[in-house]
């Protein structure tokens, strides 16, 4: 009997042994017709084994490569595509660079500074102090996630204007701001506004 541990390593375990021992029988066929044809009722057995990504782009052509990676790339047959170049096979993807983009509070992120931004430059007041007013109100729910004790509206008006460079700049008496029990949810509360909307779809 033969185990698998003393056969040859697989190149690609997903696909198992038998369909391994399909390409290297179809890697012997000297007939280039017929090799053709067993290579494509190949591919069509690999794709029956994973329908749930037949709707992935390039489907078909990843199945390819898998053929010509099984096969150590020596099979020669007309393949439909491209196929991976061996060489390219284990080559490193190029490397993603940092951001260089400077957050000064990272608690608050750089999205909210994109919209500090785009306030202070808001011609129409009503919609400015509206905007203004929601902004301050997630840098006061940013700063909780990040200090869960405490956090002083003097201190989120500070860096509001810090952050707008001093084109926003507000008091406690012009911008009012929600209490720190309405930004953060706790799962009392959580549970007090499930069993409100329960009990209004009950009615």
């Amino acid at each position: 009997m033969e185990y698998n541990t003393n056969a040859k390593r697989l190149a690609l375990p997903e696909y198992g042994r038998n369909i391994q021992n399909m390409v290297d029988y179809c890697l012997t066929i000297e007939n280039r017709e017929e090799r053709n044809r067993c290579a494509n009722a190949i591919i069509s057995i690999m794709g029956n084994m994973f329908p749930h990504l037949r709707d992935v782009n390039d489907f078909k052509h990843i199945l390819w490569d898998h053929l010509a990676i099984m096969a150590d790339f020596n099979l020669d047959v007309d393949y439909p595509y491209e196929i991976i170049k061996k060489e390219n096979l284990h080559q490193r993807p190029p490397r993603v660079p940092y951001s260089e983009t400077e957050i000064i509070y990272k608690h608050y992120g750089q999205t909210l500074e994109h919209l500090i931004n785009k306030a202070s430059l808001m011609e129409n007041e009503e919609e400015k102090e509206a905007l203004i007013h929601l902004i301050a109100n997630q840098m006061k729910k940013s700063f909780l996630i990040w200090n869960k004790d405490s956090v002083d509206n003097q201190k989120i008006l500070k860096d509001l204007a810090e952050l707008s460079e001093m084109r926003i700049v507000r008091n406690a008496e012009t911008l009012k701001m929600a209490d720190a029990s309405e930004l953060i949810e706790t799962p009392q509360r959580n549970t007090k506004k499930n069993k409100k909307n329960h009990s209004r779809k009950g009615q």
